[in-house]
């Protein structure tokens, strides 16, 4: 092997060196996470009771989820650089209803756009011809399965919880845009949209390993900068209801006796702004507290399918009518997940 072979092969395995010793240094931290913050708070400060229990919640899930949070959206960069939203609109465009839903819901997982993309995934959509109630089975799965909400609840609550959230959500997309699919819905699309023409997009070149990387580098820059505030804001919350809410409060309004507590919390959820990251510390306190696995997760359902910045997004293409019917839909398979979850778990 020549020098300029073994320096382009070094240079080439540098990048993958990097990603093996930050793997290692995440998994050494996620390990300890929990040892460290016991001696410090318990042993070291000496806190106990509930000033304990809320700050050694607060420590200890501020790293969990922050660590979770960067490698699932490192990874997912990653990911995104071999699936792009123009490839996407390309393999859902001429599919059919019903396995055109289940294809396009599948997309969406393995495709995790955020909420503030659904207005141009939209237009690209429409422009390059996918049916209305395919998009909408993306778009609905997208941001509900997505990576973070299956990898924190994975973590909270075990993988039978995690898989059964995935399954459920997946349903909810394909029956949703199904149900949308057949209403006709093009007649309560704003009329500018359907008059967009579908580009051409060209494919660019095929990135290094170490560009993709680098793409994951910025995004875990980007997305932690952009919500670790309302992250501490969230997991402080729930410190404080793990702590100091008495356990019969939630019960009382909002527990298993409460035939309607599901749809409250689906309620509760709509205005909300959060993503999985934010609302999964608040859902951990609130079921250490005595509501229903259900109820809980159809909150986080709610938060994270039926955002209010995604509506005000959505509305800029959809009329109301058919924003009505997205947020009844989707509302109303949530509120049946809720139940059926309480009946299983």
């Amino acid at each position: 092997m020549s020098v300029t072979e073994r320096t382009a092969t070094r240079a080439a395995l540098r990048p993958w060196g990097w990603v093996v010793a930050a793997a290692a240094a995440w998994a050494g931290l996620f390990v300890a996470n929990e040892w460290v913050w016991d001696r410090v708070v318990f042993d070291v400060f000496g806190l106990d009771g509930r000033l304990g229990d809320a700050v050694h919640f607060f420590l200890f899930d501020t790293g969990k989820i922050l660590l979770l949070l960067t490698a699932v959206v490192f990874a997912a960069a990653v990911l995104r650089t071999f699936v792009s939203p123009e490839r996407t609109r390309a393999l859902l465009g001429g599919r059919r209803q019903g396995l055109g839903n289940l294809a396009a819901a599948g997309l969406g997982v393995a495709t995790p756009f955020c909420s503030c993309s659904a207005v141009p995934l939209f237009i690209g959509f429409v422009s390059a011809g996918v049916p209305l109630g395919i998009t909408m089975s993306f778009l609905i799965a997208s941001p509900m399965v997505n990576e973070v909400a299956v990898v924190l609840l994975w973590g909270s609550f075990g993988w039978r919880v995690a898989v059964a959230y995935m399954g459920f959500g997946l349903l909810i997309a394909v029956i949703a845009g199904f149900v949308i699919g057949h209403l006709r819905p093009e007649r309560w699309v704003e009329p500018w949209v359907l008059q967009v023409k579908a580009a051409s997009a060209a494919e660019g070149a095929r990135p290094t390993w170490a560009e993709r990387f680098a793409v994951g580098r910025v995004e875990v820059g980007t997305i932690v900068g952009r919500v670790w505030p309302f992250l501490l804001a969230a997991i402080a919350v729930g410190a404080a209801i793990h702590g100091w809410v008495p356990e019969d409060f939630f019960v009382r309004y909002a527990g298993p006796s409460n035939p309607f507590a599901v749809p409250v919390a689906v309620l509760l959820g709509i205005p909300l702004y959060s993503n999985a990251a934010g609302v999964i510390p608040l859902i951990e306190a609130l079921y250490a507290k005595g509501l229903a696995l259900g109820t809980v997760l159809a909150f986080t359902m709610a938060v994270v399918a039926l955002s209010l910045p995604e509506m005000i997004l959505l509305r800029r293409v959809l009329r109301p009518r058919l924003l009505a019917i997205f947020i009844g839909v989707v509302g109303t398979g949530i509120v049946a997940v809720g139940y059926l979850f309480n009946a299983i778990f």
